[in-house]
């Protein structure tokens, strides 16, 4: 499972994360610091990215479109970028479960 993140988490996610999800990137690796939510979506559903982001925008989205791609929406506030981490690190198998799901969409992490 492939993550990307968006603008409203720290690039550095990539690296801290690339045992526990490899293959991840961030919206700045691929030129999208300035791209709209569209071209995200897009490009996450052509390459088989599951989207983490702290916006609200993607679960509507989501709603709207369904999947792909799937999106993991962190409820976390301004947290650390440590904080980020360790909760994509600690909820590892309910990501694992939630992307081999066909049917699921939307995942909510606090």
């Amino acid at each position: 499972m492939r993550l990307l993140f968006d603008q409203n988490l720290s690039f550095k996610l990539v690296r801290l994360l690339a045992d526990a999800y490899p293959g991840s990137m961030h919206v700045r690796d691929l030129g999208f610091l300035e791209a709209d939510d569209t071209a995200i979506w897009r490009y996450a559903a052509e390459h088989e990215f599951v989207i983490v982001s702290k916006d609200s925008d993607f679960h509507q989205m989501s709603l709207l479109h369904g999947h792909p791609p799937k999106i993991a929406w962190l409820r976390v506030g301004n947290a650390p970028t440590s904080t980020v981490a360790e909760l994509l690190r600690r909820h590892r198998a309910t990501m694992r479960r939630f992307h081999e799901d066909p049917d699921a969409a939307f995942l909510a992490l606090a």
